[in-house]
């Protein structure tokens, strides 16, 4: 198949999953063509044979506050379809990514483009529930040839919320189990820790809606009783503010951060607890990918994330906010290496037997099989 994939080309969950399923279609021996704004962040200094990159522009003209994206997107989306002979245009996001792949199809009339839009969250539960976007959004689903969702929870939302007469199709996210993997010898543990300290990480955006203020209380907890340092990957507005926390409550030597990173994977192998206490999660992308690394996950149990991380078993939940509670499971788990590594197997054999990436994968084929045949 010839296959367009769009997606927002940044470290979020959207743009990862994107990426990993553009690169599994790519080895299945599909053509593989990404429209985007840029060359997805995991896709970066790589090579992928069957994977070709269509970067989106839009020029500035006097008459526009703003350089009409969207619509550049849109005339891309059109060019590329004609020029790949594309079957199927597969499209991560509502809102803009569904409205412009609309306008492409349409622009390609009487030739038919199907359009899969895949839900990823924040499309549904903020963009998409403003005033102003709430139709666009509802159109934008409707308008799909077909619309998944990558958790029941988010499926759920989608369906209070926008009363859609779409079928919203679940089709969990997953880890590339090859990559995520937990690393006993070649590892970046010596970086950023000594012999014997225990290692929690968190990894996101920054942005208000992970909390990343309650990795730091929660750490802070955990480092009154236990020999360790907290590892924190990525940028965003949190960050400052995040840095200032640890200085307050006095663990600022003991916390790293390490910025945006190319090379994920090699990081979360060398972790011990990963920490996650985010406001809501449509799945929880980097729990699956900590578990994956045999990382027991300590996250908050809204949204999708109980559908990734099972209480007791593969980690610990408790209530958005609750640090007394995340902070007693983390010095739990750092006082005891048989409890960590016990949940951190439990956790590899979810996300292998659960989230496999073959699974999912062979779900997408099957489903542009589907809406390619009418």
């Amino acid at each position: 198949m010839r296959i367009g994939i769009t997606c927002h080309p940044t470290l979020g969950g959207s743009g990862v999953l994107a990426s990993e399923l553009g690169k599994f279609l790519a080895l299945r021996g599909h053509s593989v063509h990404f429209i985007t704004l840029g060359v997805p962040y995991r896709l970066r200094g790589e090579f992928h044979e069957n994977i070709r990159f269509h970067t989106v522009e839009a020029n500035a003209y006097p008459v526009f506050d703003h350089a009409p994206m969207n619509m550049a997107l849109a005339a891309k989306m059109r060019e590329v379809a004609v020029s790949e002979s594309l079957d199927v245009l597969h499209v991560h996001y509502a809102i803009p990514h569904a409205i412009s792949a609309y306008l492409a199809a349409q622009m390609l009339l009487p030739k038919r483009l199907p359009i899969v839009t895949t839900l990823h969250g924040t499309d549904i539960t903020l963009v998409g529930q403003e005033k102003s976007f709430f139709e666009l959004t509802r159109f934008g689903i409707e308008q799909s040839t077909a619309v998944t969702a990558v958790s029941d929870y988010l499926k759920r939302k989608t369906e209070e919320v926008f009363h859609p007469e779409k079928k919203i199709r679940r089709i969990y996210n997953f880890a590339d189990m090859s990559l995520f993997k937990h690393l006993d010898g070649h590892c970046h543990r010596s970086a950023f820790a000594t012999e014997g300290q225990v290692v929690y990480m968190h990894l996101s955006n920054f942005r208000p809606i992970k909390r990343v203020e309650d990795v730091v209380h929660v750490f802070a907890r955990a480092a009154n009783s236990v020999d360790a340092v907290l590892v924190m990957i990525g940028e965003g507005p949190t960050l400052r503010s995040a840095r200032d926390l640890a200085e307050q409550l006095g663990v600022a030597d003991r916390v790293r951060f390490l910025g945006n990173q190319h090379d994920v994977p090699s990081l979360m192998g060398c972790g011990d607890v990963f920490l996650f206490p985010s406001e809501v999660e449509s799945f929880g992308l980097a729990p699956l990918e900590a578990m994956a690394c045999e990382m027991p996950v300590i996250a908050s149990d809204s949204g999708g994330v109980p559908e990734v991380v099972v209480h007791g078993e593969t980690g610990f939940l408790a209530p958005v906010g609750d640090v007394e509670s995340m902070g007693k499971y983390a010095v739990e788990l750092g006082r005891s290496a048989e409890l960590r590594k016990r949940m951190g197997l439990a956790g590899r054999k979810r996300a292998e037997t659960v989230f496999p990436p073959e699974v999912a994968v062979a779900q997408y084929e099957a489903l542009y099989r589907e809406v390619m045949a009418g």
